[in-house]
C-alpha cells in the first residue's frame, strides 16, 4: 500500500445543499479544520473550512455550504508523504484530498498526521528567525471576542497570540471560537466577553535563535500548529507547520 493510502482518513463529506450548521457541528466535535464537498457520489467539488462556518453566527440557519466552496488541492493515492507535503506547502490548508483520476474522493490526508514523520525523516535547515513570520498580529487579553472574531474572518489567519503588554499569555484560535458553544451567542448579541475567557494557556514559545528542527519538535510534542517567537519575553514573530514545510529538504 502506498503512503497516501496508509495515512488517508475516511472523513465526513458534505454536499452543496447541506446546511452550514451541519458543517459547524462536525468541525466543532472532530479534529478537522476543513471539510470536503462532493456531488453526492464522492466526486470532489471543493472544500470549506472553520473560517467559513464562523461567518454564520446564527445557531440555527438555513444557509447552505454551497456559497462557501473553494477549490481543493489533491494528491493521488500512490503519492508519498513528501508529495503531500509539497502540495500542502504551496497552499494554506491543513489537509489535502486523496482522489482517483476521475476526481472521486478516496480519503483525506491531514498535515497533523504526517508532520511527525516528515520532520524526522527529512532534514530541516535553518533557524526559527529565518522562517518565522515577523510582525505577528496579536490581540490583547482583555479585548472583546468580537475583535478576534473580526480578525479571523477578515484576515484568514487561524490563530493569534494573546498578549498583555506584548508578553504572550496564551493563544486563541478559530477552534476556540467554535468549541465554546456560548461564543456564537456572545457574538450575535455583541456581548463584551473577553478573549482571556476562551484562550489556551500557557502558550508554548520559542526563541528566534533556536534551530527550526527544535520548533518542529515542539509542534509535534505539544500537538499545536503555531508557536509565538519571543525575545526578552516580548513577541517578535510566529512560526507554524507550514513554515517548517518550507524548510524541509525534500528529495
Amino acid at each position: 500500500m502506498n503512503e497516501a493510502e496508509k495515512v488517508m482518513r475516511d472523513v465526513p463529506l458534505l454536499t452543496p445543499q447541506d446546511h452550514i450548521t451541519k458543517a459547524r457541528q462536525i468541525l466543532r466535535d472532530d479534529i478537522y479544520r476543513e471539510l470536503y464537498i462532493h456531488n453526492g457520489e464522492r466526486r470532489l467539488l471543493g472544500y470549506i473550512d472553520i473560517t467559513d462556518v464562523l461567518r454564520i453566527t446564527d445557531t440555527r440557519s438555513n444557509v447552505t455550504v454551497e456559497g462557501f466552496i473553494k477549490r481543493a488541492a489533491t494528491v493521488s493515492p500512490g503519492g508519498s508523504l513528501e508529495s503531500i507535503a509539497q502540495t500542502l506547502r504551496s497552499g494554506t490548508t491543513d489537509s489535502v484530498a486523496v482522489t482517483d483520476p476521475q476526481q472521486m474522493i478516496l480519503g483525506v490526508a491531514l498535515l497533523s498526521d504526517i508532520f511527525p514523520t516528515l520532520t524526522t525523516r527529512n532534514e530541516i535547515r535553518g533557524t526559527v528567525g529565518e522562517y518565522m513570520t515577523r510582525n505577528a498580529v496579536t490581540i490583547s487579553f482583555d479585548a472583546p471576542l468580537q475583535k478576534v472574531y473580526n480578525l479571523i474572518v477578515e484576515s484568514g489567519y487561524t490563530a493569534f497570540p494573546v498578549v498583555r503588554k506584548r508578553t504572550v499569555v496564551g493563544m486563541v484560535s478559530r477552534r476556540d471560537l467554535l468549541r465554546e458553544r456560548h461564543v456564537m451567542r456572545s457574538l450575535k448579541n455583541n456581548a463584551k466577553t473577553a478573549v482571556e475567557t476562551i484562550m489556551t494557556t500557557p502558550a508554548v514559545t520559542i526563541s528566534r535563535d533556536e534551530q527550526l528542527s527544535r520548533a518542529a519538535s515542539d509542534l509535534v510534542k505539544h500537538d499545536i500548529s503555531r508557536i509565538p517567537v519571543v525575545e526578552d519575553e516580548k513577541i517578535v514573530g510566529i512560526i507554524d507547520r507550514h513554515d517548517v514545510l518550507k524548510a524541509l529538504v525534500i528529495p
